[in-house]
């Protein structure tokens, strides 16, 4: 009679450094976070001896209790400390693991009970993997042999910061999970094969059309559909939610923050010492308002917890006016006072006249009276510098023109969003607004020939015009499609983070009275 089995895989992805349940900007009970996922995991580990837990990357960043830890004198990760509590099996880097440098990728690495794997995150002299190996094998008490192979998005460099990856090399992520999926298949006996991809999709997994423009950032679609031999694929990156069967690989991406597990189950039979994968099934496992927090979890990260608190209720200074966010569409139509107040400070700190900056994401509370530590973190999210680039008048023409195809008409000529810019992955922060110059957009107008009037100081900018502008370094970099911003010579690079400089700015101005200037507008 053939043995049955069932081998459960759980995974997490870009959970972001969020452990407890909220966001430091609110509700302290939300539907996210580790330790409410922690209560899923166990619940599920206690149903199948033969299970295995991975977590597919961007887990040191994101929240404001890993950017308080970054900066404080505690002596462990609590969510590293919280990964090993959980028996975690792999770790996979993610390109936000690379946000605070490489010492804090050695810190969490070597206090942690489980492997990294990245494939391709290559040592440029060796050529063989800085973290841990390409691949591991995992025997699960009824026998069944396991290879989880690691990849990370190769696109790192066009976002990282120089020092932060020094001495590495990303190799193509796709190449090298064809070249490891084959070796496995032909060197080791394995009867399941997991690829752990810190990457997303490039296409439409229904019509194969593209998604976005095929630059090598996400992969998953060539990995799906083109490379034989992977059982189960695991994604994140785009923050997406994807649990299905498709070209007959389980295929999972379990959206952002914690606020859900993903699950594959794999039922096996074995005959004559052979396993044989009879059926698969993919799924998504919510949390709640009501799944508990985990008390284990909870108290492993408590210390750091109270101490992101006291951190983010320091009073940095005071705004003698009303910079808040009450809708971030509007917002981006013409000139906000937050928006200049971000620009301004961008500009005073790389003294130059031209600055651009964006509304990172809908839930930017702006600033309005007393203003601590969680108003700056809320408001800007990422950890970035500031880069100065030298550009001409035809790079800001065109960097204009991308970020007005933000927007598009509707049905009844009234001004929305392109969707573009929400699906697969909403992407606000790819729209910029920029001070120092004078610009009119004109929706109307076909994408391309949007920018209807463009100034400085007066004056028309011609396209050979040379111009010194500050940006922060994600954008400088050509993030989020800005081709025109790429190998442009720099100027100059503030290697600040741009929360320290508002605290900076806030502290030889402890009161900003808010300036009200329009020098760019949006119509239809």
């Amino acid at each position: 009679m053939a043995n049955i089995q069932s081998l459960i895989i759980l995974a997490t992805s870009d959970i972001h450094g969020h452990i407890y349940p909220t966001n430091y900007r609110g509700n302290s009970n939300q539907p996210l976070g580790l330790a409410k996922l922690a209560t899923i995991i166990e619940q599920e580990k206690q149903k199948s001896a033969n299970t295995l837990l991975i977590d597919n990357g961007d887990i040191i960043q994101g929240s404001p209790l890993m950017y308080s830890y970054h900066h404080s004198t505690l002596s462990t990760n609590p969510i590293i400390e919280a990964m090993n509590q959980l028996s975690f099996d792999v770790g996979v880097l993610g390109n936000h693991e690379f946000n605070f440098g490489r010492s804090a990728i050695d810190k969490a690495v070597g206090a942690s009970d489980f492997p990294w794997l990245s494939a391709n995150v290559l040592d440029q002299a060796s050529n063989q993997p800085i973290y841990g190996k390409p691949y591991v094998i995992k025997e699960t008490d009824s026998g069944i042999k396991v290879a989880i192979l690691g990849v990370t998005t190769h696109y790192i460099p066009n976002w990282e910061k120089p020092d932060h990856i020094k001495g590495v090399h990303f190799s193509d992520a796709f190449e090298t999970t064809d070249y490891w999926v084959t070796f496995i298949r032909e060197h080791e006996a394995v009867d399941v094969l997991i690829v752990s991809y810190h990457g997303g999709f490039e296409r439409d997994l229904t019509t194969g059309e593209p998604t976005e423009k095929l630059t090598g950032e996400n992969q998953g679609y060539r990995i799906l559909t083109e490379i034989d031999g992977i059982d189960v694929l695991l994604t994140g990156h785009q923050h997406r939610k994807i649990a299905q069967i498709h070209t007959e690989k389980a295929v999972i991406q379990p959206g952002v923050n914690g606020e859900s597990l993903g699950k594959v189950t794999l039922d096996l039979s074995k005959t004559n010492d052979t396993w044989t994968i009879n059926h698969k099934h993919a799924e998504l496992i919510p949390v709640t308002d009501e799944t508990p927090v985990s008390n284990t979890i909870s108290l492993i990260a408590c210390e750091a917890h109270q101490q992101t608190d006291l951190w983010l209720d320091k009073p940095v200074g005071y705004v003698d006016g009303d910079l808040s966010v009450t809708n971030p569409f509007q917002l981006r139509l013409a000139t906000h006072p937050l928006i200049t107040f971000i620009n301004t400070i961008q500009e005073d700190v790389a003294q130059v006249d031209i600055s651009l900056t964006s509304l990172f994401h809908d839930q930017a509370p702006g600033f309005s009276g007393e203003v601590t530590m969680r108003e700056i973190v809320s408001n800007y999210i990422f950890p970035n510098t500031l880069t100065v680039l030298e550009l001409i008048g035809k790079d800001i023409r065109q960097a204009l023109e991308l970020s007005a195809s933000y927007f598009k008409l509707d049905e009844e000529d009234h001004l929305t969003i392109n969707p573009d810019f929400l699906y697969p992955k909403p992407a606000p922060y790819n729209y910029d607004m920029w001070s120092g110059i004078d610009y009119q957009l004109s929706i109307s107008q076909p994408i391309g020939k949007r920018v209807t009037a463009l100034y400085y100081q007066g004056q028309p900018i011609k396209e050979d015009d040379t111009f010194h502008v500050v940006m922060n370094n994600y954008r400088a970099s050509g993030g989020g499609n800005f081709d025109m911003f790429k190998d442009k010579p720099v100027i100059k690079e503030i290697q600040t983070d741009m929360t320290e400089l508002l605290v900076e700015y806030f502290t030889e101005h402890p009161v900003v009275v808010p300036q009200y200037k329009t020098n760019f507008t949006v119509t239809r």
